[in-house]
């Protein structure tokens, strides 16, 4: 079953320093300004924040799952993932893993079962 924009909110909404943010018809999630998720105006693909380092490697493992970012986007730290390849365990991987990247380590050391306390309870 692909996962929605509501997996995403329900997810994102109750990390630490997470707010929801809509710019020109998308809605990203941010910490402080950092953004470290952004959906697509259709909701159909979700960018997020993911280690230069290892984009090529998911690129190149997961073909149907995993799209490159916009030319402009390649120098940051993002890749793009299309909703309907991965289920509700992948999507929260994944925004978990992004929130990390842009949190202080006191944060991102929380433990995946203490932040999905948080989402369910948000």
């Amino acid at each position: 079953m692909a996962v929605t924009i509501d997996d995403v909110r329900a997810l994102a909404a109750g990390l630490p320093r997470s707010y929801e943010v809509r710019v020109r018809g998308r809605v990203k999630f941010r910490v402080g300004q950092i953004v470290y998720l952004a959906l697509s105006e259709d909701e159909v693909q979700m960018g997020f924040a993911f280690p230069k380092e290892e984009r090529e490697a998911a690129l190149e493992t997961y073909p149907d799952k995993f799209m490159r970012p916009k030319p402009s986007d390649m120098r940051f730290k993002w890749l793009e993932v299309r909703l309907d390849a991965i289920d509700r365990d992948e999507l929260r991987e994944l925004v978990f893993d992004a929130w990390r990247i842009v949190v202080p380590k006191k944060l991102a050391a929380l433990s995946d079962e203490e932040l999905q306390q948080r989402a369910a309870h948000s």
